[in-house]
């Protein structure tokens, strides 16, 4: 075991963590140039080479002889570097011992950096510095120490000079990872265990499991047990990834790698689970991660309603390779069936939603974002709310709270009056102002978490072009003036278009959707009211015309009082078209509208 390092690279987003994974990778002939298919090897699935983002973490054992002439298994887990993937970032240095910390010599030190180094020291484990993309002109290696120093207080002397793309300075990082990351601690003799730190489906071997084994060893053939649940399993092969999966005749404790149990329901596992082996069983569980709680509820509906059954399924294979992502059924009058989902945050959202058509080919359509409200009654109650629909009647409500976030935006301080604007704009207070160095700023704000759900990351992305960076956390709940606007369409309201905003947004948005739809609705043979509502109050309205048939085309002559006469007689029966006829909104209405969702 002495001879084994277990590292995690962690980083900001898009600060280099794949590409070097790539180097080292080269370096340790784990893979040949040649059999380099894309770049960034280890970010297999099409969205992440789409995005250039990570998404899930990826692991894979590397083989290196070191200087001293020793032979050293190095498993590598590569992390995402984006805010909605932090639970990822955890699961993986739970497995860990040691982290490599790349920071961008042309960006520094950004928000996401700083909370994964908060993250790393959390769990023990010992933080290598690597300043990378030295390669580029507009590199500004000394700031970057300066701010290693300042902000992290991690010493100068420790960071290591990279360039991820040309391979320059990765022998010296693979001896770094030799001297100075701790081998895994010796086995205390509490019984075989390993840690589940991922876990995906596949079709033909059913649940595959990603195990970081602690104490002990297992192989093919070994009864294991699942402590959350008690659950008894035959394992049928146990291997490593080199990259790809590779059998072995046996997982021995410090190593990572996978461990096929005779498991067929995505449900019956559980990430941060311990695995222990029936014949030498361990007491207790090992200490994992923090099991992640949803910020972002969402509904989510096939487009077809007998795709019902099979949208159930795929939700379960995906939460097996995901556990932050969770769903449970609900009927919607507009929708029909269909799931409220959590998610950690909106691009979280975006890609299980961009996930469940690609990799299950699921048609389907999500109803706008909401978060959960403390919803407190006349008679001293409080309730959850997370969908509007939910939401009592206005007399019933004494008061109703909504979470907020403390979120920390790092920039270069050209950009800080906007920022202000910005959060100003979204309800925010702007509680903190810190200066890094002389051209960084870090702002901490006091924000409402319903305003960043929709646009906020855009438009801080927008106005301190692409250099302005976000972290946040829940900082529990505050009162506020929340009001529904419902939306009537011929009188009837429509559940899909509810949503939860503060009174001064209340007339926009219903101005706004009442405007949309007028436009997405098609004609009918009768006059369209489309209303929002607050409550018995309308705050807007707009028309769907008419068809309308020229009922005078066949009086081609004789007295006034002819036409007015056929004309009363088509009033008449529009008027009674329209108490008894139905509104039809075709299921586009519905796309159109929820997609393009920008306030």
């Amino acid at each position: 075991m002495k001879n084994i390092r277990n590292f995690s690279i962690i980083a900001h987003i898009d600060h280099g963590k794949s590409t070097l994974a790539d180097r080292l990778l080269e370096a340790t002939g784990t893979i040949q140039k040649r059999d380099l298919v894309h770049a960034q090897l280890l970010d297999a699935m099409d969205l992440e080479q789409e995005r250039g983002i990570t998404i899930k973490s990826h692991p894979v054992r590397m083989k290196y002889t070191a200087n001293d002439g020793v032979e050293y298994e190095l498993n590598l887990i590569d992390t995402p570097g984006h805010v909605d993937f932090s639970y990822e970032v955890s699961r993986s240095l739970a497995a860990c011992e040691g982290a490599l910390l790349l920071i961008d010599a042309t960006q520094g030190v950004q928000a996401q950096t700083v909370a994964n180094v908060n993250l790393a020291f959390r769990h023990d484990l010992k933080v290598i510095p690597l300043i990378n993309k030295i390669d580029l002109p507009a590199a500004d290696v000394p700031l970057c120490l300066e701010q290693l120093e300042e902000i992290l207080a991690i010493p100068r002397e420790e960071a290591l000079l990279v360039s991820a793309k040309d391979g320059t300075g990765v022998p010296e990082v693979l001896e770094a990872i030799v001297e100075r990351v701790p081998p895994p601690a010796d086995s205390d003799g509490k019984g075989d265990n390993a840690l589940i730190f991922d876990s995906l489906y596949d079709a033909y071997r059913g649940v595959v499991i990603y195990a970081r084994v602690f104490n002990g060893s297992f192989k093919a053939g070994d009864k294991i047990r699942l402590l959350s649940n008690s659950l008894e399993s035959e394992i049928k092969e146990v291997g490593v990834f080199t990259p790809n999966m590779k059998a072995q005749s046996i997982l021995e404790a410090g190593s990572t790698g996978y461990i096929i149990p005779n498991i067929k329901t995505p449900s019956d596992t559980k990430i941060g689970d311990t695995i222990t082996n029936v014949k030498n069983p361990c007491s207790e569980p090992l200490a994992g991660f923090r099991e992640s709680r949803p910020m972002v509820f969402s509904g989510i509906y096939p487009i077809d309603t007998a795709d019902y059954e099979q949208l159930k399924f795929s939700m379960a294979k995906l939460q097996l390779n995901d556990p932050a992502f969770v769903y449970q059924g609900e009927t919607s009058a507009a929708l029909g069936f269909g799931f409220r989902c959590g998610f950690l945050g909106l691009l979280h959202m975006e890609i299980i939603q961009e996930r469940l058509r690609r990799e299950y080919n699921m048609d389907i359509i999500a109803t706008y974002p909401s978060v959960i409200y403390h919803v407190y009654l006349n008679d001293g109650s409080m309730i959850n709310v997370d969908n509007p629909v939910h939401l009592p009647d206005p007399t019933e409500i004494d008061h109703i709270e909504e979470p907020m976030i403390n979120a920390k935006i790092m920039s270069p301080t050209t950009y800080i009056g906007e920022i202000m604007n910005l959060i100003m704009q979204k309800r925010g207070l702007c509680t903190n102002t810190e200066n890094v160095d002389a051209k960084h700023v870090i702002l901490t704000a006091f924000i409402p978490m319903h305003e960043i759900l929709i646009d906020f990351h855009d438009k801080l992305k927008s106005i301190t072009r692409s250099y302005g960076s976000m972290d946040y956390e829940p900082a529990g709940y505050q009162e506020g003036k929340l009001i529904k606007p419902d939306m009537l369409v011929n009188g009837e309201s429509v559940d899909a278009f509810s949503t939860i905003v503060h009174t001064d947004h209340a007339y926009n948005r219903g101005r706004m959707l009442a405007e949309r739809l007028a436009k997405a609705i098609p004609p009918h043979m009768f006059q369209i009211a489309i209303q929002a509502a607050i409550g018995g109050k309308v705050i807007a309205r707009e028309t769907v015309r008419a068809y309308r048939k020229n009922v005078l085309a066949k009086c081609y002559g004789g007295d006034i009082t002819r036409k007015r006469k056929l004309l009363e007689k088509q009033k008449e029966g529009k008027k009674r078209m329209k108490e008894i006829g139905n509104v039809n909104i075709p299921q586009e209405v519905f796309v159109e509208i929820l997609k393009s969702t920008d306030e």
